[in-house]
């Protein structure tokens, strides 16, 4: 396990409303000195959003109408041939994240005098994009073994160049892999079993030599996620909170293990932030931690192996929305670190 600690240091998930990667990098770097993340910006084009960016490559992928899918018809053998001889030789310059594909990105990695403490980067993860993704009949990816471990293997290769190229700002890195559609396991629009979704998550995560962590957005099967190998679990604190409260053996056995967690604090949307100040989330902060501590987590646990983050994307805020949840979460953690030391 790697260090974890944090002490609740401010970063983020990914996305944000703007169209200017060059706006989108200089509010983050203003904001999340310490930890940056390079911003997604899903409404600068369709290439950007999270079923799209990372397909870059996959076996048969055809963009049409705004959409992609693959395409049945042609001869997929060669292309994954191509993929898993990469994968056998962790080529990951094979598979790069290209600047059409993700602006914030190669804009991030262009910026100079730029040392921060560590930077953070994320990939969709093999669940979400397999769900996201279907064949010409409609079929998501995820239902096709061939498929779906075709797009862990990718995502693997592209986590790992993502790491290097971020290596380049930092020697220390996080990746987190994004699992929104883990909120709908166990549903019966998820029917895939445990096993499985824990050797997806596993061959992804393997590729990270770094921290790494999984966030989901909703509630989920929380002890899937705590008994991976990731060095993080980041949730929507602010409006899930008691989703994790129900497990607190395994966080305390993941956090006794070294794990961190990522507490999605800060609302992301514009009505809950007119209402929020720094004291209001300290306080809805400490009642998410609470359970935890009367279950015998010491509290400084807590604090020394946490992050604080927004709820979840940003995306959907306006860009002066963005940049208030971003305010509060530093305002935020540079008061809980004051406090606790």
């Amino acid at each position: 396990m790697k260090d974890t600690r944090f002490n609740c240091l401010p970063t983020m998930i990914g996305s944000m409303p703007h169209t200017d990667p060059d706006k989108a990098c200089a509010l983050v770097n203003h904001y999340l000195t310490d930890i940056p993340a390079w911003p997604q910006l899903p409404r600068r084009s369709f290439r950007e959003n999270m079923s799209v960016q990372f397909s870059q490559g996959f076996p048969g992928i055809v963009e049409k109408d705004n959409s992609i899918y693959v395409d049945r018809s042609i001869d997929l053998d060669s292309p994954l041939e191509e993929l898993y001889n990469a994968y056998i030789e962790n080529n990951i310059d094979k598979y790069p994240v290209g600047a059409d594909y993700a602006a914030g990105l190669h804009t991030f990695l262009s910026l100079a005098n730029f040392k921060p403490m560590a930077t953070k980067g994320q990939i969709t993860g093999p669940i979400s994009l397999g769900l996201g993704v279907t064949d010409d009949s409609k079929r998501a990816i995820l239902y096709d073994d061939i498929l779906s471990d075709a797009a862990a293997k990718l995502l693997r290769l592209k986590a790992g160049w993502q790491e290097k190229e971020l290596s380049k700002i930092s020697k220390n890195t996080i990746i987190f892999i994004d699992e929104p559609s883990m909120a709908s396991y166990g549903s019966a629009f998820f029917s895939l079993p445990r096993e499985r979704v824990i050797s997806l998550l596993e061959e992804v995560l393997c590729g990270i030599s770094g921290i790494k962590g999984i966030h989901c957005c909703g509630n989920t099967d929380w002890p899937i996620i705590l008994g991976t190998s990731t060095d993080i679990l980041s949730f929507d604190t602010y409006n899930y909170a008691e989703s994790l409260t129900l497990f607190p053996g395994e966080v305390k056995r993941f956090l006794d293990r070294g794990g961190a967690i990522a507490w999605g604090i800060a609302p992301n949307a514009e009505d809950k932030l007119e209402g929020e100040t720094v004291f209001s989330l300290k306080d809805r902060l400490e009642e998410a931690m609470a359970p935890f501590t009367r279950n015998g987590v010491p509290f400084r646990q807590l604090v020394e192996h946490g992050l604080l983050t927004p709820s979840c994307s940003l995306s959907l805020l306006t860009e002066e929305g963005a940049a208030r949840s971003l305010e509060l979460l530093a305002g935020l953690s540079q008061e809980i670190r004051k406090r606790y030391g």
